[in-house]
Formats: C-alpha cells, structure tokens, sequence
C-alpha cells in the first residue's frame, strides 16, 4: 500500500494524542499537527480516491477512514472530506464511462485478452452486467475489481448518460459514506482498524498469489492438454491459405460465441460452426476425403482443437489453423466482413 495514505492515521490521532501526553489544547504541536492535515490530508484522499476509480491499486478505504478519524477530532472538515471524496470518486468514474462510451468494447477486450477465452469472457460480462448493471453501478465500488469496470461497461452498452450519474453518484456517496463514517465513529480505535486492515490485504496479496499461479498453472495444463492431441495436425496460417487456393477444401470459424460486433471480420470463404452444438446441426462436410480447416481465437487454439477431436473421431481430415485469426491476420491474408445477418449484437441499455 502507498505510504503515503498511512500518513493520515498520524495525522489524524494528533489531538488524542496530545491529550494523553497532558499537552494543551491550543500549544504550538497543535498547530503544527493542524497545519499539516490542512497542508495534506484533502490532497491525500483525493488523490487515493481518484486513483482507485480510474483502476489503480490504491487503498481508498483506508484514505476515507482515516479522513472520517481526523474529521472527528477536528482536523479536516466533515463536509469537505466525504463530499469532497464523494464528487472526486463520480469524476474518475464518469472518465472510465467516457472511455467505455467511446472506446466500444476494446476496454473490455483489452482486459479479457488474459482469458482463455476471449470472445466468451466479453459475451459474459456483458450479459452479466445488462440484467444487474443498474443495482450493480450503486454497489460495484465494494467489490475490487468490479468497481473499475462498471462505469466503462455501462458506457459500452449505452446506458443514458443521466441514469449512469444518477446510479453512480448514490454508489459513491455510499461507499465513501460507509468507510468515513466508520472512521468517524470509530475514531479512537482507528489504529487498530487500519492494522487489522492492513493484514487483510497482505492475506489477499496471498490469496492472490496463490489464484494467479494456479490459473497459469491451468493456462500451462491447457497447452500441454492440447499438445497430446498428436493426430491433430496444424497447419500455419499461409500454408493453409495456399492449399485453401488449390483444393476444394472447407474453413469454419469455431469460436465459442456468436458475432457480437458489427465490425466483425472472419477468415474469407469461412463458414460459422457452432462448436457447442456439433450434435444438432447437420454439418456440411465434404464426402470425399477433403481437408477441413478450422479456426477460433482462444489460447492455444482450444476450441479448435476441442472441435477437431470430435470430428476427426467421426471419420472427417481436419487440420487446425496454428494460431487461429490473429495469426492470420498477421500473416496479412484476406478476411471478409461477417455477414449482417449473422450478427447478434451483445445486449444494450435503451438510450
């Protein structure tokens, strides 16, 4: 945790302090203990706020506790410190929907790219969150990780501009209400807290520790899962192009979800095989030996590979295109827009 935030609990035990070392209530520490909350305290927490709604790991709840401690013994102003804290925490927050607004879904792309699957992962959240986004956005701030993402979600899937500040502002009053008045109330035993607090999160750096490394361990099982798949041959993207060219051969887009975006793209020539419904659907497969190419967009060609196993088990020649769309778009060979009828936008608030 940033150090500087615990220089607020010092500040904030000052007069207690003085009290019990039989000081004076108005002597030349007190002032100094006074001048250096006025010089330092607002600038501390609202830095700390601002912070953590834009998604950086600072320890706001502490910042506020300890503003609602030093705003009990008289050091910092109650209003100033849980309004202030309030209207900094809606600002950060109105940026992040801002960008959500107008940055589509690359925000949330751009954090599911550690997934296994991507596509499924944005598909998830964004369902997830268009059923309880509204009750969401007024207690997202007590769940990290959620508290950084509801804003921009809710600027990607357009929700009004005055429903999002209206839901927004009651979250944040809550939440810097919740942890202020705690440490208002409270004051005296705030050292206690904040240690107490302190050793949670050094028990969640564990506890996140221990998640990380087993989800690469997962992420290492996967690939080496994939890797015994030794009948199923891959192909690079260029070499399945050049024999797509000269063979009548069959491409199909397996990833996992639907098209959730307008602007999507898919290999040219590609067809869309549901890979979760292969028992339901009649597939058009060639009769006469002819390779069937396939290609999704989940680490290690998962889904692919999956899909493959199945097929070639009922007698098809597939091969996997190694490292599905993104190596063939790097490769710079031709894709083609999805075709509108085939779109199925990801769910939206009414505007």
């Amino acid at each position: 945790m940033p150090v500087i935030v615990f220089r607020l609990l010092d500040l904030s035990k000052g007069r207690s302090a003085l009290r019990e070392s039989g000081a004076g209530p108005i002597g030349s520490s007190m002032d100094f203990i006074l001048a250096e909350l006025a010089r330092h305290g607002y600038a501390i927490l609202f830095v700390s706020v601002f912070l953590e709604a834009i998604g950086f790991p600072v320890p706001a709840a502490i910042a506020l506790l300890l503003a609602g401690a030093a705003s009990a013994h008289g050091s910092l102003s109650p209003l100033a410190t849980l309004g202030g804290a309030s209207v900094v925490i809606l600002i950060g927050d109105t940026l992040m929907f801002l960008l959500g607004r107008y940055s589509g879904w690359w925000l949330l792309g751009l954090l599911c790219r550690f997934t296994l699957n991507p596509e499924s992962c944005i598909l998830r959240s964004a369902d997830a969150f268009y059923k309880r986004g509204r009750a969401l956005l007024v207690f997202a701030k007590f769940v990290p990780g959620i508290n950084t993402m509801a804003p921009p979600l809710a600027g990607s899937m357009n929700m009004r501009w005055t429903q999002f500040i209206g839901l927004d502002a009651a979250g944040c009053v809550l939440y810097a209400g919740a942890y202020w008045s705690l440490g208002f109330l409270f004051g005296d035993a705030v050292e206690p807290i904040t240690r107490s607090m302190r050793a949670f999160s050094s028990a969640a750096e564990w506890v996140a520790a221990v998640v990380i490394a087993g989800y690469l361990i997962y992420l290492v099982w996967n690939w080496t899962k994939a890797g015994t798949f030794g009948a199923i041959p891959r192909v690079h993207p260029k070499e399945a192009a050049r024999k797509l060219s000269i063979e009548d051969a069959l491409i199909y887009d397996v990833r996992s979800h639907g098209y959730y975006d307008r602007k999507a793209r898919r290999i040219q020539g590609s067809k869309r095989l549901e890979p979760n419904a292969l028992n339901q659907r009649w597939l058009e497969m060639p009769p006469d030996g002819r390779m069937v190419y396939l290609y999704c967009t989940c680490q290690g060609d998962a889904t692919s590979i999956r899909v493959a196993k199945e097929l070639i088990g009922r007698g098809y020649h597939v091969a996997v295109i190694a490292g599905g769309l993104r190596a063939w778009r790097r490769a710079g060979l031709p894709l083609e827009p999805v075709p509108e009828e085939e779109v199925a936008p990801l769910p939206a608030f009414e505007t």
